[in-house]
């Protein structure tokens, strides 16, 4: 379902962003912020995919978007982190330690390194912005590390969807093929094998400890 929804969302902002393309162009700032408003309600419900919008930013704004897609991303995480008290996140981790002990020293584990991992699966582009999100404040993250380990690791991959987003010359071919050129594709790859590896010594360490 988290995957539809964005899927949806996204082909319809797709559309409409093509269509209203001079509209758009001829946008004050001062709508532009309360949109983003907007979108980072809807993305932090999963409803609209930051990195798309961060395209559609470089295309309009340019260099100009980054100071609005950052407030987007935290604004988005501070949200999921509020909202994830009515799940009881503390009932939850407890009945899962119950089911399943060896979840205790990966919790510690986490406990431990958290603006790190939070760093790596931030940096990945292929991983689902609000689950992680939604995850983090499950596993009992401190707010001020997922937002500084969320904020750097959104970083790369933003300004790359920025820059992909101002050098296009076309806005329904720049939505249609978001990852054109060899240059994006292997700044996106290096970011994706970064972000493995960082989550993978994550687990490979607790592994280790275990013996």
């Amino acid at each position: 379902m988290l995957t539809i929804i964005p899927l949806v969302t996204t082909s319809l902002a797709t559309a409409w962003a093509i269509g209203h393309e001079s509209e758009l162009r001829n946008w004050p700032l001062e709508y532009w912020v309360l949109v983003t408003l907007g979108l980072t309600v809807a993305s932090s419900f999963a409803l609209t995919p930051p990195t798309f919008l961060a395209l559609v930013y470089g295309y309009f704004l340019g260099w100009a978007a980054l100071p609005l897609l950052f407030g987007l991303n935290i604004g988005a995480i501070a949200i999921v982190f509020g909202l994830s008290g009515f799940l009881q996140p503390d009932s939850v981790r407890k009945y899962l330690v119950q089911v399943y002990p060896k979840v205790t020293s990966l919790l510690n584990r986490f406990y431990q390194n958290q603006l790190r991992l939070i760093f790596f699966t931030k940096l990945s582009p292929v991983l689902p912005f609000a689950v992680t999100n939604l995850f983090f404040a499950m596993a009992g993250a401190r707010f001020r590390q997922v937002i500084a380990g969320g904020t750097l690791g959104m970083i790369p991959r933003t300004v790359l969807a920025v820059w992909a987003g101002k050098e296009a010359q076309d806005i329904a071919y720049l939505l249609e093929h978001p990852n054109e050129g060899l240059s994006t594709k292997i700044f996106i790859l290096v970011l994706i094998i970064i972000s493995t590896l960082g989550i993978g010594y994550f687990f490979r360490e607790k592994k280790s400890l275990d013996r």
